[in-house]
């Protein structure tokens, strides 16, 4: 919804044995997460351990203790259920089906990262930092998948638009203002090259993205309506090389300019201690919450329209400012956590590093998946929204540029957040009546 930046809340340790790339989502270590206290829990282990040590029934057992009972987030997950009970119930209650399913979500989306990282643990640096960039944001594209299979180009934008957003001025200004103020004694610092990095493809996102819509708006196209189509499918062919190109750059060829600060002094001997499940049991999971995720997206997409009239909301809202900040609850405590721990090259790795992965790859992929599913998916997001893209991409590449950050630039990140809200709250989309 994971690399970096889906690292969830573990500890100091488990935070320091970071891989360094940003946008490739590195392989990170198991999050140590607190058990629920939940009375069956205590039941379930006193089960398992009854059971023989080789038994699979004993391994079964762990591994759903681990990966359904040991994370408070997944209190939530009751309401994926309950939303599809809702939808099939009453079929009115369309804000309270969305509400559900958003909420439902959300734990899911942060146990995909669990155990991507389980996963990453097993199969090394290189195939692991590929494993991280394809599930990192696994819960938007499977969003996107199923709006564009409706036909909801618009909302796919919008909400690709709203997760870059959210992660560049919401959560990196949480992130840096948190941060800030435990440290407040000093500026915080990180590795200047690698942001140096992700500002520069950003901006080439950015490009890709300006291109066709000065080409719609400016009514010079060679043919109107296909030209612009055609456009988008070529740059982000382009992209998606761009950003391959980038995840070897990162892996393999450059990556001890980009390692984070500090990183060498860093000890990996427990890193056996790290892996909860094993390696079969990380893959199973993947398929089981990448199943449930799907199922919920498909109620999610279905009820915003009806979400937009009972929740008196303009979609683009919705899309843009709902859909991400549920979508990124977990990656953006992940993101505090460490600012606060004096972490911010893993800080940026969740925030700056996830929006270079959907800028450039995400979208991208869903104009290619558009296309061959017929529809129209292109790469003109319209002018207010790539105008507020642009802004927001120069704001946060200014913020950077220093290669220090404390808690003023968290804060000056969050007003610039909330300006951006309002003016989405206000903001009527031209293609309302129409999927572009």
């Amino acid at each position: 919804m994971m690399g970096a930046e889906k690292a969830g809340l573990g500890s100091e340790a488990e935070g320091e044995e970071l891989a360094a790339a940003p946008g490739a989502g590195s392989p990170v270590p198991a999050r140590k997460m607190q058990s629920l206290d939940f009375e069956h829990i205590g039941s379930l282990v006193a089960v398992a351990k009854s059971l023989s040590p080789g038994s699979k029934w004993r391994r079964a057992l762990t591994s759903v203790r681990v990966v359904i009972f040991q994370a408070k987030i997944n209190v939530l997950l009751p309401f994926g259920p309950l939303a599809v009970i809702l939808h099939y119930l009453t079929g009115k209650h369309q804000g309270w089906v969305f509400l559900f399913s958003l909420i439902g979500i959300t734990p899911l989306a942060e146990r995909l990262g669990y155990a991507t990282e389980q996963l990453a643990c097993y199969t090394g640096p290189t195939i692991g930092g590929l494993l991280n960039a394809t599930f990192g944001n696994a819960t938007e594209m499977i969003i996107s998948i199923y709006a564009l299979k409706n036909g909801m180009i618009r909302v796919v934008q919008q909400s690709l638009l709203g997760s870059i957003l959210s992660n560049m001025l919401l959560v990196l200004g949480c992130a840096f203002f948190a941060g800030g103020l435990v440290h407040s004694d000093r500026d915080q610092v990180f590795n200047k090259a690698s942001a140096v990095v992700n500002s520069g493809l950003l901006l080439m996102a950015v490009l890709g993205l300006m291109f066709p819509a000065v080409l719609h708006f400016t009514h010079s196209e060679v043919q109107y309506g296909k030209s612009e189509v055609a456009l988008s499918r070529f740059s982000s062919c382009i992209m998606l090389v761009a950003y391959a190109s980038y995840l070897f750059f990162q892996l393999k060829s450059q990556r001890s300019v980009y390692s984070p600060i500090g990183e060498e002094e860093e000890a990996t001997e427990d890193e056996e201690d790290e892996k909860e499940i094993t390696q079969c049991e990380a893959i199973c999971w993947l398929s089981v919450l990448t199943i449930w995720i799907s199922v919920l997206s498909g109620y999610l997409v279905d009820a915003i329209q009806g979400a937009s009239e009972s929740l008196n909301m303009p979609v683009a809202f919705i899309s843009v400012i709902l859909l991400p900040i549920v979508g990124n609850a977990a990656e953006h405590a992940s993101a505090i956590m460490f600012a606060m721990k004096n972490k911010l090259d893993i800080t940026l790795g969740v925030a700056i590093g996830s929006s270079t992965q959907i800028s450039m790859f995400v979208i991208p992929f869903c104009v290619v998946i558009g296309w061959i599913m017929g529809q129209q998916m292109d790469l003109n997001f319209q002018l207010f929204e790539t105008a507020t893209l642009f802004i927001t991409v120069l704001v946060v590449a200014f913020m950077l540029q220093e290669g220090t950050s404390n808690y003023f630039k968290g804060l000056m990140l969050i007003l610039c957040y909330l300006i951006v809200a309002a003016s989405f709250f206000v903001h009527v989309d031209p293609n309302a009546t129409g999927d572009n």
